[in-house]
């Protein structure tokens, strides 16, 4: 390169002038064919760690896990009555991906990997990540007292932005002690929870940070200071600052005053004996925070690889969330961390995911960072379809099998893999 250099300088003008001008149209040449990235760029950390465990993705091991996962989800449709979408992903690639029955039981339009589910408390950890985001721009502490944000907020210091986060609040159900002295047939909002809470003041439950008792006053809480912090309506947040960033195009926080929201979306059913039944929507679909997001299994996949690229919030930031936080006065073996549940394995290992169930829809999302993968499995039919998520854990980590079928049998398409 210096001798080429040395010979350029050393041209007489017109050559050297077109030699710059080769040069540049080189540069250019090799710029534009990295569009995505800089000719120049230097892989952070966290891209060399990704592209590692992209490297471990081997492609006919994966196609022999996507042949036991429809297996197994063909007969839990038809055993179970299975109705929902899955994605499942290994190593940050995706290894399966299925619609099965019905959005619509009446229309039966057919459900797909871009269908809406209400996402229920899945929504908790979107919430949380709002939270990491302000602590990260230094806009609060997690030891923060709640009152410090919600001016007039009638209780003490030891109730804090930690203890909603991990659910140690002691605070009761908003769903049931304002269930006497509020309209139902009006849509009740943030704002109106916590105006009348601060009005009524209602009783705890049990002595602050005592102990771990799961409670959506939590994360409703934490959506209305999300609020006051960012000067935005927590959908609004939630659209510029969480799905946007992760590439989400198609979720939303549904707002009762707009019924349209929910023209492309799956209706939540309750299984009968004379047929599926209509969950009915209520005056609790208007409080954020604690659910009411709108997602598919690709976009929350998308929401996966975020969480796992950085774009959302740091590592660092991630790794208290996936803490276990009840320590005391032993660590729970199911536990919680900063809007995922976490769930200890025999062999020390946690599980980081997180369940929801409201309006007839279930869900189970598995978030593990430690190599890239995800279970993303949502339904709308409110059946007990996904208590055996065990073997779609099995059939993604067959080396930790007995872990998660703790004694049971592996099933057979397990263990033949076949159709």
């Amino acid at each position: 390169m210096n001798r080429f250099i040395h010979y350029m300088l050393n041209l007489p003008k017109g050559p050297k002038i077109i030699g710059a001008l080769t040069i540049c149209t080189l540069i250019g040449l090799l710029i534009s064919s990295h569009p995505t990235k800089s000719f120049f760029h230097v892989k952070t950390s966290t891209e060399k760690r990704n592209d590692s465990l992209a490297n471990l993705y081997n492609p006919e091991i994966a196609k022999q896990k996507s042949i036991k996962l429809d297996t197994f989800f063909s007969k839990l449709q038809a055993k179970s009555g299975f109705n929902g979408a899955v994605l499942v992903a290994q190593y940050g690639k995706i290894i399966y991906k299925k619609g099965f029955g019905y959005a619509n039981y009446f229309t039966k339009s057919n459900i797909n990997t871009h269908t809406h589910f209400q996402l229920a408390s899945v929504s908790k950890q979107f919430t949380a990540v709002a939270i990491m985001q302000l602590h990260e721009k230094g806009l609060l502490n997690y030891d923060d007292a709640i009152y410090k944000h919600i001016p007039g907020f009638p209780y003490d210091s030891s109730l804090t932005i930690r203890s909603l986060l991990t659910h140690r609040s002691g605070l009761s159900d908003y769903a049931y002690n304002m269930d006497k002295v509020y309209d139902k047939k009006i849509p009740l909002t943030n704002q109106k929870v916590v105006e009348m809470m601060i009005r009524l003041k209602p009783h705890i439950d049990y002595r602050p940070n005592a102990k771990f008792s799961y409670n959506n006053t939590n994360y409703m809480l934490l959506a209305y200071i999300v609020e006051k912090l960012s000067g935005m309506n927590f959908r609004e947040y939630a659209k510029k600052n969480l799905f946007e960033p992760a590439g989400m195009s198609e979720s939303f926080i549904y707002d009762p005053m707009h019924p349209e929201m929910l023209r492309t979306a799956a209706t939540g059913y309750v299984p009968r004996r004379g047929g599926p039944v209509v969950s009915e929507f209520n005056h609790l679909d208007g409080v954020t925070g604690d659910k009411g997001i709108y997602s598919t299994v690709e976009d929350l996949y998308h929401w996966d690889v975020a969480l796992n690229e950085e774009k959302l919030v740091k590592f660092t930031t991630l790794e208290e969330a996936f803490t276990p936080q009840h320590t005391s006065p032993k660590v729970l073996a199911k536990n919680y961390g900063f809007g995922w549940r976490l769930a200890q394995l025999d062999n020390g290992e946690w599980l980081t995911y997180h369940t929801g169930w409201w309006h007839g829809f279930k869900n189970y999302y598995l978030h593990n960072p430690k190599d890239n993968s995800a279970i993303i499995i949502l339904g709308n039919m409110a059946n007990h379809a996904l208590g055996r998520v065990n073997i779609v854990q099995s059939i993604l980590y067959p080396e930790k099998a007995n872990l998660f079928m703790k004694g049971e049998p592996l099933p057979t398409e397990f263990v033949l893999g076949g159709n």
